[in-house]
């Protein structure tokens, strides 16, 4: 017994260590086609067309079985491909791909390219080339990079420095250093006056709902579409309620600043707010001076006077309208009128009333 167990134990152990080298060791007939860039291996060895022919448990084992010595030949050449650590000595072991040699197609047709603006066929007429300035530039005072404009600049600030050159016609005896500084608080008070012009303009626009920016040559991102899309909805009477919504639109919840809306107060609230606004009401209604409102008085007297003045300014161009027309009837009717006086004329000498 002892004898059989040992010889078992042998055998398992040789099928084994078999079928690790079966595991990495893959023989074929024809050898794969590798393009390692793209992670591809072609095998051109023809499949057993006999375990191929019916759909069964036979037929997905052949499948599986050719998938995986394929993937284990491909495996094998990556590890000859020469590997490095990322990261450092801890990190994972890559390898570096060499460059495909299938071009693999696209899954959607290329960009058609954008046509060229009306300065860009202007630029390449007039051989014109942009060129970009960097931001950081190297100082040789602080002997490192620092930004071009702005705090911090190369250079320094003119008006700080040790050394200012004297410009060409100004006076000899100006100082340099408070002429700096006094163009720099005049660029500051001129930037904060700008500023302040630019809140005092928003302000001015409320809640005007600000125009979309498109691009000028018509390309537009899908955000702004978006956008220009949900200011011509909510463009309508009813604020885009009853507008048809385009294909895969969210819909959108009801603004609540779209509008005002009527407020009333808690039927059960504060008694004490309660009692002062009664009070207070009845102090108005009791007291003899009338309350006035500044505001709405001026405006009145405002839209009176320009009624008013409205009102005769017409006045005016009707009689003027009027004498004119006065003073063109006896020209067109001269005939008619003298007719009738020579008639008025020959009456008398005629003979008097008839009877």
């Amino acid at each position: 017994m002892a004898a059989v167990r040992v010889e078992a134990v042998l055998a398992a152990a040789e099928e084994q260590e078999a079928e690790k080298r079966r595991s990495i060791t893959v023989e074929k007939e024809l050898e794969l086609e590798f393009d390692l860039g793209n992670l591809l291996a072609l095998d051109r060895n023809p499949p057993p067309a006999a375990a191929l022919r019916g759909a069964g448990p036979r037929r997905e084992a052949l499948l599986q079985a050719l998938a995986r010595d394929n993937t284990q030949l491909l495996m094998s050449r990556l590890w000859e491909l020469p590997a490095e650590r990322a990261g450092g000595a801890g990190g994972p072991l890559v390898a570096r791909l060499p460059e495909p040699t299938f071009r693999l197609p696209r899954e959607k047709p290329p960009p058609r390219p954008r046509p060229p603006t009306r300065w860009e066929q202007f630029a390449r007429l007039k051989g014109i080339r942009r060129r970009k300035k960097t931001s950081l530039v190297w100082d040789e005072q602080a002997k490192e990079w620092r930004r071009r404009w702005g705090y911090r600049r190369a250079g320094g600030d003119p008006a700080r420095a040790w050394l200012a050159e004297v410009p060409a016609g100004a006076d000899p005896e100006e100082d340099q250093f408070a002429r700096l500084r006094r163009e720099k608080r005049e660029r500051v008070a001129r930037n904060e006056l700008n500023r302040l012009r630019n809140l005092a303009r928003a302000h001015r626009a409320g809640s005007a709902v600000p125009a979309a920016p498109l691009h000028p040559t018509g390309h537009q991102d899908r955000e702004e579409l978006r956008r220009v899309a949900r200011v011509a909805r909510v463009s309508t009477a009813s604020l885009g309620r009853f507008q048809p919504r385009l294909p895969k639109e969210p819909a959108e919840p009801p603004s609540r600043s779209g509008g005002k809306k009527r407020r009333f107060e808690p039927l059960l609230g504060n008694l004490a707010a309660e009692r002062s606004r009664q009070l207070e009401l009845l102090r108005d209604m009791g007291s003899k001076k009338p309350v006035l409102d500044i505001t709405r008085a001026v405006n009145k007297q405002m839209r009176q006077e320009e009624a008013e003045a409205a009102a005769h300014k017409g006045k005016k161009q009707s009689q003027r309208g009027k004498r004119g027309r006065r003073q063109q009837r006896p020209g067109r009717s001269g005939k008619k009128s003298g007719a009738r006086r020579q008639q008025k004329q020959q009456k008398p000498a005629g003979g008097g009333t008839g009877g």
